[in-house]
This record gives structure tokens, C-alpha cells and sequence, in this order.
């Protein structure tokens, strides 16, 4: 994961490599762009995506589909099972899991690294049309960085210390874990599994996939991309407790929970200066 943020792009680069046992003169590099398109599943208690590559080379090459899908599986899974689990859904559907394990590894890179925009769309600011909707958006990152601060003092995580107060905009303000957040369990599954964590989550893989794959993406409303993830959050701190009973019953639970708010606020500040153009402000 160190090379992406983006997991469709993660994927995209597996689905590139082993379409090239199908051919080997470039021509389906294309892949790269709307020509083979990779969808996100709607499903938040996991991170699935859904390819069709099958079926355009079976198109192209007058094959069966459901062997080319069979054969793109199977070398899948051989190369990457650590990474996703595969299926074939007919008429040749490829459907890619994340394992428990990625995303874990996925969630520890957005609180260590500072979350950028990517490409053309990144020197572009939009207007924003509704100050409502900004505060929304404004108060959620404002939250994330004082509930990440609060746990720092009180020795619940160890963030690096925090720099003198700049500017809103100061990349310094990027908060970062020093220790790996306990995101998995002894059965080395996610402990997120409350369905608030599950829908915070898939936001940010898909805030991620806009922001690092905007050709693949097509115009995005960021005004919206950044509501619906501030959204989310209020949902997940409503729903799902750090503090009393978790706390003392449950760190590692509490820990994996303040990760989640660590890599929020990174994904938030990106939005909200990067694409927004706006503060990302420390306090309301």
C-alpha cells in the first residue's frame, strides 16, 4: 500500500498485470481509463469491487466468458489472495473482497500519511454553494482533530505532538499516529463491525478513489463527496463510543475507533483545502 492511497487504483494495477497473459501487444492498456470500468459495491459491511473485463476481452478475443473470468480469478487469487478474495458471478462478473487484513494495512497508511488531491482536479477550487453544508463539513474536521487531541492527553493513542498553531491551511496540522493502531483482532478480523464504522469506511475508500483516480472518475461534486463523508462521521461518533464503558472494557476497540477519526480528519483537511478550497479548521 505504500505506493497507493486509492484501493481501486491497487486493484486496477493486479487487473493490468494479469491481463496481460491475454495479450501481450498493450492494447488493452486501456484498462487504465473508463474502457474497463471498476465499480465500487454498495455494501458497507464489506469492501467489494466489480469488474468487467471478462466480458470485453471475451468481445475481443470470440471466447467464452466465463473461461476468461475463470482464468483472470485463478491468477487473482494465486498472486494476491492476501489482498482480496475472488469470485465469478455469471455471465462472467468478476467480484474482488478486500481481506480484513488489507484494509487494516489500508486504514494505518491514511493516519500515518498526509492526504493530497491528485491530478488536474487538484489545482481546481470549487465554489461552494451552500455555507450551511461547509460548516457541516468544517465542524466534522474540527471534531476529529479534538477528539484525536483529547485521546493524546489522556494517553489513549500517541500522536506526534502536535505543532505551534499556523495557519488553518498549515500542512502541520496533519495529525499522525506514532504506534499501529490495533485494527485487527486475535482472529485477525476488523474490529469496526458496528454498521456506522462500516459506512465511515466505505467513504473513505471512496473519497480515496476520487481523489487519486480522477481520471477514472469523471466530474466529482466535492461539495458533496466531503458532506456525505462528514456526514458519515456524526453518524459513526453518535453511534459508536470511545470513551467510559469502551474505554475500560475494550481499548484496543477504542484505539481502532480513534484511527478511524485520525484518518477521517486527514481525508476532511484534503477536501476542505485541497478541493474545497476552504479552512479546515481546528476549533468551532
Amino acid at each position: 500500500m505504500n505506493k497507493y492511497i486509492a484501493i481501486k487504483r491497487l486493484i486496477y494495477s493486479y487487473l493490468l498485470y494479469t491481463v496481460s497473459i491475454y495479450t501481450s501487444n498493450g492494447k488493452f492498456q486501456s484498462i487504465e481509463t473508463r474502457e474497463f470500468p471498476l465499480y465500487k459495491g454498495r455494501d458497507n459491511s464489506r469492501v467489494l469491487y466489480i469488474s468487467g473485463v471478462a466480458l470485453r476481452l471475451a468481445k475481443s478475443h470470440n471466447q467464452i466468458i466465463m473461461e476468461i473470468a475463470s482464468g483472470i480469478a485463478s491468477h487473482l487469487s494465486a498472486i494476491r489472495g492476501d489482498v482480496f478474495s475472488v469470485r465469478i458471478v455469471p455471465p462472467g462478473w468478476i467480484y474482488l473482497e478486500l481481506t480484513h487484513s488489507l484494509l487494516a494495512t489500508w486504514l494505518q497508511s491514511l493516519v500515518v500519511t498526509n492526504v493530497r488531491g491528485y491530478g488536474e482536479m487538484g489545482t481546481r477550487k470549487v465554489t461552494i454553494q451552500n455555507s450551511s453544508r461547509l460548516f457541516a463539513i468544517q465542524y466534522a474536521h474540527a471534531r476529529c482533530y479534538s477528539l484525536a487531541l483529547l485521546a493524546h492527553r489522556e494517553g489513549l493513542i500517541q500522536l506526534r505532538e502536535p505543532m505551534p498553531y499556523i495557519s488553518e491551511n498549515s500542512t502541520l496540522h496533519h495529525l499522525v499516529s506514532t504506534e499501529q493502531i490495533p485494527w485487527l483482532n486475535d482472529e485477525q478480523k476488523l474490529r469496526l463491525s458496528h454498521p456506522a464504522e462500516g459506512r465511515l469506511i466505505a467513504e473513505l475508500v471512496q473519497v480515496t478513489d476520487n481523489l487519486e483516480c480522477p481520471d477514472l472518475c469523471g466530474a466529482v461534486n466535492w461539495e458533496k463527496v466531503a458532506l456525505d463523508l462528514s456526514q458519515a462521521f456524526e453518524a459513526f461518533w453518535c453511534q459508536c463510543r470511545i470513551w467510559g464503558k469502551v474505554k475500560i472494557s475494550s481499548p484496543e476497540l477504542a484505539q481502532a475507533r480513534l484511527g478511524l477519526v485520525i484518518a477521517t480528519q486527514s481525508v476532511l483537511k484534503c477536501l476542505l483545502v485541497d478541493k474545497l478550497g476552504a479552512f479546515a479548521p481546528l476549533e468551532l
